[in-house]
C-alpha cells in the first residue's frame, strides 16, 4: 500500500535547524521514498511499510540526541500534487 506522511519536526534546542536538515536528509536516503519539503513541513511518499520504518528508525535517532516534537499526518494513498482532481492542480 501506498502511502503519504506530512512531518513537521520542532528541535527544543538551539541547533534546530541543523536537526531538521539532517532529519529531511536521512529520510531522503531511504530506497523507494520520494521526500519533498517547503518551509512548513515535508511531505514524503512510498511504501507504507518503508515509509514507517524510515519515520521510526530517523526520529528515534532526534528523540536520543534532545527533546523534540514531532507531528505526522498519514494518509494510505498518493497524495502527491500529481494525484489531486485537476481543479486543485
Amino acid at each position: 500500500m501506498i502511502a503519504t506522511a506530512e512531518i513537521s519536526l520542532y528541535p527544543l534546542h538551539e541547533n534546530y535547524e541543523e536537526v531538521i536538515i539532517e532529519y529531511i536528509l536521512k529520510l531522503k536516503e531511504y530506497n523507494g521514498l520520494r521526500v519533498e519539503t517547503n518551509g512548513m513541513s515535508t511531505q514524503v511518499f512510498g511504501e507504507y511499510d518503508t515509509l514507517m520504518a524510515a519515520i521510526a528508525a530517523e526520529s528515534k535517532t532526534v528523540f536520543e540526541s534532545g527533546k523534540a516534537v514531532l507531528l505526522i499526518k498519514l494518509i494510505g494513498a498518493d497524495r502527491s500534487k500529481e494525484n489531486l482532481p485537476e481543479i486543485l492542480k
